[in-house]
């Protein structure tokens, strides 16, 4: 009898979210998602330790940052090395604010990449969902340089991401929920929170009506999953990016899995005029979307300094 992972391929394109190159190469998704936190928890594996050695070897005159970059660009080349699809590799979550460094940074990666031999085309770019990212990728995308917006909790973040001819956007489901679990408090009711009631769920379907009845081409890839649960409510999303722990569950288990999104099924929708102040406005106005934001980018950024941590320490002359 299938699995409910191979049920959930049916309707879904399944995303490993690791840079565990033996996760990947176990599971054999066909697109795999990083971050900094990703990579900092691979990178402090004794197995993967000859491949930063490798990587920082003959780049020891290069600033920090820059060696950072090598190191995520080796990981990524070595994931793609064991997929058949796109590896994202993200931005650092420092330059959230400043379109102008996320620009240069994503040509940077791109160029690191098409050194090694990888066409941009097997490449996204994870830029956090700022008003300053979203603009960034507005350019980078234009160049042939695919992004991939991430730390995305709001109907605006998804759709001027559309507006902008995104690729892929990443809505987090299992931070949503966490958000609103602990706003609860001693009032929350898990039962009645759970499938299509979940938070999480409820974002992420209401985002990929939008942006199917509006006619845009944006992937939506939901992300950041606490349960086998939220998963599977979400079938029928273009994308679902799945830590290995639960693509294991998913894989071990069998049942029914019916399609829960439908883009077909989408209500058509007018595109909705969508300024900066009108986006900063509806963000500030949301404080879920709002704190969720504000604590990945400073996640993301704390880790990136971890493992440059990691890097400058690191003996290379082994």
């Amino acid at each position: 009898m299938p699995s409910r992972l191979d049920r959930l391929k049916q309707w879904t394109t399944i995303v490993a979210d690791t840079g565990d190159l033996a996760a990947i190469e176990r599971l054999r998704p066909r697109d795999a998602t990083t971050n900094p936190s990703l990579i900092l928890k691979a990178a402090q594996k004794p197995e993967y330790r000859p491949l930063l050695v490798d990587t920082l070897r003959a780049h020891r005159a290069e600033p920090l940052a820059a060696q950072l970059d090598r190191v995520l660009v080796a990981f990524g080349a070595r994931i793609l090395g064991l997929i058949d699809g796109r590896v994202s590799t993200e931005v650092d979550a420092r330059l959230s604010f400043d379109a102008r460094a996320t620009i240069e940074k994503a040509r940077h990666l791109i160029a690191l990449y098409e050194a090694l031999g990888v066409s941009r085309g097997r490449v996204l770019i994870k830029i956090a969902s700022t008003w300053e990212g979203i603009r960034a990728a507005e350019v980078l995308e234009r160049e042939g340089i695919r992004c991939n917006l991430t730390l995305l909790f709001a109907m605006p973040q998804a759709e001027a991401c559309a507006q902008a001819g995104v690729t892929l956007i990443s809505p987090f489901v299992g931070r949503i929920y966490d958000w609103h679990r602990k706003a609860a408090g001693g009032q929350w009711d898990e039962a009645a929170m759970s499938g299509a009631s979940d938070p999480g769920v409820r974002s992420v379907r209401a985002i990929f009506a939008r942006l199917k009845g509006g006619g845009y081409p944006t992937e939506v890839m939901g992300a950041s999953f606490r349960s086998v649960g939220q998963v599977l409510a979400l079938a029928g999303c273009d994308l679902l990016t799945i830590s290995p722990e639960l693509l294991d569950e998913l894989s071990s288990s069998t049942g029914e899995v019916p399609r829960a999104l439908d883009a077909a099924a989408a209500e058509r929708s007018p595109p909705i005029d969508l300024t900066e102040r009108a986006f900063r406005w509806s963000m500030n106005e949301d404080a879920m979307a709002t704190e969720k934001l504000a604590e990945g980018i400073r996640a993301f950024a704390a880790d990136a300094g971890k493992l440059e941590a990691i890097i400058a320490s690191l003996d290379t002359t082994c």
